[in-house]
Order: C-alpha cells, then sequence, then structure tokens
C-alpha cells in the first residue's frame, strides 16, 4: 500500500523548489494528497483531472511539471497510461488558459479598434499599437472573405511579406480541404444573434506547409451604414502540441539515468515481435548484483550514481546501432537486440560490458565494485508475446544469480518447462495436504550386527492424482524455494509422531526410535521448541523416542539463537544427528556448539564401499569414517544397497543402516508387524 501522506511529503519536497504560485508547504501537501488520492483510486480520466488541477492552483511552472512526472514514474504505482493523462489534462488546461488570455487580448484589441474607428478623425495609433504587438496572429477580412488588414504576427506565422498579399483573400490561406466548412460558419455566424465562434482549422503556409491552428473569429457590427467584418485570431497549435509531445517523452525516460523506462522498453518489445518486426531478437535483463547492499553500505546517493555508472557502459556497449538499453526495474535494466547475428556475438557483447565494469568505480572515496548477473534470451520474433519474452528473461537471470552471480545464464526453453512443473507442484502442496494426498512411510534403520529395528526413518510421500506417487526428492527442494517447506514438514512432524504414540503406547520403551529430517529452514523457525514438545505432548511420545537428522551444513547456516533452540531440544531427550556427512563441508567450529548424538553418512560415502568401487572413492570412504569414530558417537550409513557394503561397514564400527539392503521405506499399516 502507499502511505498517502508520506508520498505527498516526497512529492512536494520535489517539486518545492520550482512553484512560482504562492502557496504555504502545508497547503502545498494537502492539495498533493488530494492528488495521490486521486491517481491511486482513478484511471486516466482521473489523471487527467489532476493535470488540470495543477494549472488551476497555478503549479504552471514547467519545471514543476516535469519534476513531478518523474516524482511519480520513480516513486508510485502509477501508470504509463496516467501519467500521459495528466500531461495530456495539463497541456489542455494551460491551453485554455492560454486562449482565455487570448480572448483578453482579442476584447482589447476590437475595443481598441472601435476606439479608433470612432475617433478616425484622431488616429488610428492606438489600435495599431494593439494590432502590431499582438503575439496573436491577427487578419481583418470582410465579409466574403477579402482582406482589409492583417498584423505581422500573422505574417510571420504563415510565412509572407506584406506585398505577398496582393490579389490575396483569407480563403487562399486555408486549407483546400476546411475552406467550404469555415465558409459554412461564417454564413451561420453572419445569420446567428451570436458574435463569434472558436473553431480549430488547418492553415497553409507560403512554402505549402500546413499548419495546425485555433481560430477565435469575431463579427464586427458597427453603425447603421457601415458594412460588418471580421477579425480573426490565430494561434498555432503545433508548438503546444510540440509541448505536449515532450511531456509525454519525459514520462517514458528515466530521470536518473537519462535512459528509456520501463513503459517505452515494452513499447518497443511489442513492436518487435509483430508482424512488421525482426526476424529473431534477443532480449537481455541485466541485473546489479548486491544492489541493496550498495545502498544500505554507502546510502542511496551512492547506489544511484552506481546505476548512473552501469548505464553508462551499457550505452557505450550497445549503442543505437546494435541495440535498445532502458532501465526496467529499481537495479534492473533491459537490452533488446533485433536480429542479433547470432548467439555468440550477443555473449561477446555481454563479456565486453562485464569486463568494462570490472574497475572499481570511485564515489566519495571509496572504490565500489559492481557486478552484474544477465539473462539471455535469444529466440525468433514473430509471433512471440511480449509478456512470456519478459517473463523468460526474468527466469533466466535468476538461473544466472542462484548460479553465483557475475555471470550470464542463457535461456533454455526444457529447464524453464522443468522449472514451472516443480514450482507448480510446490504451489500446489497447501491443497494436497488439505485434500490428503500425502502420507507418511517409514524406513526400517537396522542394526549391523543382529538385524534389529534401531529406529524407523519418516519419509514423506505424495499420492498425486495425476502423476502417482512421487518421492521426496521430487517436491521438497521447489517447496523449499518458495517458502511451503514449513508447513509441509510441521505436518509431517505432527503425523509422524502421532502414529509412533499409538505404537509406542503399545509397545512402550521396546519401541525403536522415530527419525525425521529437519531441514534448514525449518530450524529457523522462532518457535521451533515450543512447537515440537506440543506435538509430543498431543501424541503422547517422550522426547527421548524422537530424532532430528540435521543437514551438516545446517551449523553454518544457522545463528546462535537457533542453535540454541536445538540444544534446548537436545537437553530435553531429543536426539540430534548430523546427517549427510561428506567430509566436504562441515564446519568443525560450528559442529562444536550442538550436542549430536550420532553422525549418519552420505551415500557417496556408502557406496565407497562396494565391490566395484574405484581406489579413491574407496581410500577417501575409509579415511572419514576413521576420522569419525574420534567423535566416539553411533555411527550410522544411509542407502546401503549390499553385503560386500555393510560388511565393510560393520568392520568401521558404525552400528546402524539403512537402505535397500535393509528394506525399504513401508507405510504406516505395516510398521507393527515389523516391529513384532
Amino acid at each position: 500500500m502507499v502511505d498517502t501522506p508520506e508520498h505527498a511529503v516526497r512529492w512536494a519536497a520535489a517539486i518545492s523548489g520550482t512553484l512560482l504560485a504562492n502557496l504555504t508547504r502545508e497547503k502545498l501537501e494537502q492539495l498533493l494528497g488530494g492528488y495521490v488520492e486521486q491517481l491511486l483510486h482513478g484511471g486516466v480520466d482521473a489523471a487527467r483531472e489532476v493535470g488540470r488541477s495543477m494549472v488551476e492552483h497555478d503549479l504552471v511552472a514547467s519545471a514543476t511539471l516535469e519534476e513531478s512526472l518523474a516524482h511519480l514514474a520513480g516513486h508510485s504505482p502509477v501508470t504509463p497510461a496516467q501519467l500521459g493523462g495528466l500531461a495530456a489534462g495539463y497541456a489542455e488546461a494551460l491551453r485554455e488558459r492560454t486562449l482565455a488570455q487570448q480572448e483578453i487580448s482579442r476584447a482589447a484589441a476590437i475595443n481598441a479598434m472601435r476606439r479608433a474607428e470612432s475617433a478616425v478623425r484622431a488616429g488610428e495609433t492606438k489600435f495599431r499599437a494593439v494590432f502590431d504587438s499582438s503575439a496573436f496572429g491577427i487578419i481583418i477580412s470582410g465579409l466574403k472573405g477579402d482582406i482589409v488588414d492583417v498584423n505581422g504576427a500573422l505574417l510571420s506565422m504563415l510565412g509572407y511579406s506584406a506585398t505577398d498579399l496582393s490579389g490575396m483573400t483569407g480563403r487562399d490561406f486555408i486549407h483546400p480541404d476546411d475552406r467550404d466548412g469555415l465558409r459554412e460558419l461564417a454564413i451561420q455566424l453572419i445569420a446567428s444573434a451570436h458574435d463569434n465562434i472558436r473553431v480549430e482549422k488547418r492553415m497553409v503556409r507560403s512554402d505549402g506547409e500546413t499548419i495546425q491552428t485555433h481560430m477565435a473569429i469575431s463579427l464586427v457590427r458597427e453603425d447603421e451604414g457601415t458594412p460588418p467584418y471580421f477579425v480573426t485570431m490565430v494561434e498555432d497549435m503545433n508548438e503546444m502540441r510540440a509541448l505536449q509531445s515532450q511531456l509525454v517523452r519525459q514520462s517514458l525516460n528515466d530521470v536518473q539515468t537519462g535512459l528509456p523506462n520501463r513503459a517505452q522498453f515494452l513499447g518497443w518489445l511489442e513492436g518487435a515481435v509483430g508482424s512488421r518486426g525482426p526476424d529473431t531478437l534477443a532480449l537481455l535483463q541485466i541485473d546489479v548484483d548486491g544492489f541493496r547492499g550498495v545502498n544500505d553500505a554507502f546510502g542511496h546517493g551512492t547506489g544511484d550514481r552506481v546505476l548512473t555508472h552501469v548505464a553508462r557502459h551499457l550505452r557505450a556497449v550497445f549503442s543505437e546501432e546494435v541495440g535498445e538499453v532502458a532501465r526496467i526495474g529499481e537495479d534492473e535494466f533491459g537490452v533488446l537486440i533485433r536480429n542479433p547475428h547470432d548467439v555468440p556475438a550477443v555473449i561477446a557483447l555481454v563479456d565486453e560490458f562485464a569486463e568494462r565494469l570490472e574497475e572499481a568505480n570511485w564515489i566519495d572515496g571509496h572504490g565500489v565494485g559492481v557486478t552484474v548477473s544477465t539473462g539471455i534470451v535469444a529466440l525468433a520474433a514473430r509471433g512471440a508475446d511480449a509478456a512470456d519474452l519478459l517473463r523468460a528473461a526474468d527466469v533466466t537471470v535468476g538461473w544466472a544469480k542462484r548460479d553465483g552471480k557475475a555471470q550470464w545464464a542463457l535461456y533454455d526453453r526444457e529447464r524453464d518447462q522443468l522449472d514451472k512443473e516443480r514450482y507448480a507442484l510446490a504451489a500446489s502442496i497447501p491443497g494436497a495436504l488439505e485434500e490428503g494426498e500425502f502420507r507418511i512411510d517409514y524406513q526400517p534403520v537396522r542394526s549391523l550386527a543382529d538385524g534389529t529395528v534401531l529406529a524407523l526413518e519418516a519419509k514423506i510421500a505424495w499420492d498425486h492424482p495425476e502423476r502417482g506417487s512421487l518421492c521426496p526428492e521430487t517436491f521438497l527442494a521447489p517447496a523449499t524455494d518458495n517458502g511451503m517447506i514449513v508447513r509441509l514438514v510441521r505436518w509431517a512432524l505432527a503425523e509422524a509422531c502421532t502414529q509412533a504414540g499409538e505404537w509406542y503406547a503399545t509397545l512402550g520403551e521396546r519401541m525403536p526410535v522415530l527419525s525425521i529430517d529437519l531441514p534448514t529452514r525449518v530450524c529457523q523457525e522462532p518457535e521451533l521448541v515450543a512447537e515440537v514438545a506440543r506435538v509430543l505432548a498431543r501424541a503422547g511420545l517422550p522426547p527421548s523416542k524422537l530424532r532430528f537428522e540435521l543437514h551438516e551444513r545446517l551449523p553454518v547456516l544457522l545463528n546462535d539463537e537457533q542453535l540454541e533452540e536445538l540444544t534446548i531440544l537436545a537437553e530435553r531427550g531429543v536426539e540430534l544427528v548430523l546427517d549427510h556427512l561428506t567430509g566436504g563441508n562441515a564446519g568443525v567450529g560450528r559442529l562444536r556448539m550442538l550436542p549430536w548424538t550420532g553422525v549418519k553418512f552420505s551415500p557417496a560415502v556408502v557406496h565407497g564401499f562396494d565391490t566395484g568401487a574405484n581406489r579413491v572413492d574407496k581410500t577417501a570412504a575409509v579415511a572419514l569414517l576413521e576420522w569419525a569414530s574420534i567423535l566416539r558417537l553411533p555411527m550410522y550409513a544411509e542407502d546401503v544397497r549390499s553385503d560386500a557394503e555393510a560388511s565393510r561397514l560393520i568392520a568401521l564400527g558404525v552400528v546402524g543402516g539403512q537402505g535397500p539392503h535393509f528394506g525399504l521405506p513401508v507405510p504406516a499399516a505395516e510398521v507393527p508387524a515389523l516391529l513384532i
């Protein structure tokens, strides 16, 4: 939501230095607050009324409008159409104000002419002064169009000299297509009781150029016996429309970098995918890495200068002959290349741009480094959809960021499709939970010495109505990405503990420990201890019968408070097992901060003991197990597949194992028979 008063204060600050109107800051903020409400709750018509109101309240300085458009475009959810509407309303009101002033001048001219004619004997000096000095073109003509007089402003507007008027009539100045219509209006004016009309008609300059004009035509009826005549004041509308076009152009450009903005970029893209567009195109989305960190560390002023620095190098590499560059987000830039030579040529330009950014940008004594992640989409243009292209570019730059930043990624349709399916699957998890599509299976962890069941590891399975039974590897990763992992694991913990509580009620202390993976995201929940306590209390399961398996990288990813939560659980009796131990990612200092009750080795380590394993893998596996034995903790193995692996693990001190060699996961209904 937009804070209207705060938005009005920022708007007032942006334009206060440009005002010609005599407004206090309080009244200005109150006025702008009303404008913000109109823009947020109205459409283009409301924006047009805001533009008109600005003129009515004397906010008529060109800098005031320019700063207002720049502020609204960069700091509010106002659409480009609304910005155009505001500019149009402003231009219309300004024109009406000008016409009102013109009417005053016209009345003054007519009055002066009447006074001059009533005092012809005293001379026409006063009338001639008004006539000659007017900024508007004035032509005095008879009822049949014969020219009585014209002023210098009209001659300049149409490119004629006084001598050129010989033999001409007022009709000669009018565009051929507008002459009959104007003649009909003159006849109607003569026959009516009105004295003036206003119309927009085209006139033709001496060089043949057509100009659009606004005419105020007055029929002057003097004393009886004196023939009436027309006085026509002419305003060149081309200048007014040029001003309006300039305002629209300003609304389509980013004030900070001077680049076109997202609205203009979208227009380019829409045109490129049309029937008259190029055969192929390359669309680049460029994101500044760590831009929020720059703002937080050095302030938004430095951030703005970083953006200007990036924009300057973009223009240098992707010149007008190469592509079209725009700022399409806070720290995002877009480049559209029509008919690129080939993809390697586009990649070469991206690399050249990245090389230009390698040199530190010195800002206020700080050598600020800038890197960017770039998504490259190169496709056929005809028949493409602009929105889909932008989505593809955004997805691709996301790949570049996830793969390590400061690099480019090339759009891959198959990868995109797989990601869509994965994220669609993760997004449907809440509905699947409500429909009861998830279940918990249990894999036995057996003693390597005598085969007894030491633990039951809970495995989440999904009976998908369309895709069949899904294993956890299919949906846990995307569920982690979109945050659904928290809800899913909470359900799994409650479900597994409830079932284990029933078995405990029958078997008592003979029941094996219930083991469940606890993902990093769930460990970051602030109420973890309280949640686990509630689940165990409802299930009637003692803490000593619950074991959490934690990935070896988890201690590095948690802060001290989150590690303290896990420590409290361990003090209450919950076991903590270091899972997926490979020896490559564990930070020993952080590992010591948790009271472990066991370690479990990953399948990669276990398979090093298979008969077909190479010597290097076998040697590394032996070294890791010998190192882990120093911890004097029970050791477990995952995904044991053969007698050879089991025998070697026993020899190295591993007490328990799970995997195909000891049994696959079974439904909850089969667990009692397994235990008995």
